[in-house]
C-alpha cells in the first residue's frame, strides 16, 4: 500500500509541475488572435479587390487570344502585333491596370497580362 501512495504522489506532483509552465505564450497568442480577428475585415476587403483585378485581367487576356485564333482561321496567318487586329477582331486594344503591359507573344501566339518592372529612380541636377 505504501508503494501504491507513492507511485501516486510521484504521478500526481509530476503532473502538476508539467501544468506551470510559461504562460506568456498564451496571453502573446491571444493578443494575436484579437488583433487578426479585428484586422480580417480590411485583409478580406483587400484580398477581394486584388482577385477581383486579377480575374478582369485573365478575361481580357482570353478573349483576346481567342480573336488571335479566329484571326489565324480567317486570314491564314496569325497577326504580327496587335493592331493588325483591330477593329475586324478587336474593337480596340483594352487598357490594362496601371503598373501592368500585354505582351504578345509571337513564337506561342498568345498574349498575357505582365506586371511592369519598376524603373529606377531618376535624380535630375
Amino acid at each position: 500500500m505504501k508503494t501504491f501512495s507513492s507511485v501516486f504522489l510521484l504521478i500526481a506532483s509530476s503532473s502538476f509541475l508539467a501544468g506551470c509552465g510559461d504562460s506568456s505564450k498564451k496571453t502573446a497568442q491571444a493578443v494575436n488572435a484579437v488583433s487578426n480577428v479585428v484586422d480580417a475585415p480590411l485583409n478580406y476587403v483587400g484580398a477581394v479587390v486584388q482577385a477581383q483585378k486579377y480575374s478582369e485581367n485573365v478575361i481580357d487576356v482570353s478573349y483576346i487570344n481567342q480573336d488571335i485564333q479566329m484571326f489565324n482561321a480567317s486570314e491564314g496567318h496569325y497577326p504580327k502585333d496587335l493592331q493588325e487586329m483591330v477593329p475586324n477582331y478587336l474593337a480596340k486594344i483594352p487598357v490594362v491596370p496601371f503598373g501592368y503591359q500585354l505582351v504578345y507573344d509571337t513564337n506561342t501566339w498568345t498574349v498575357k497580362t505582365v506586371r511592369q518592372a519598376a524603373s529606377p529612380a531618376t535624380n535630375a541636377p
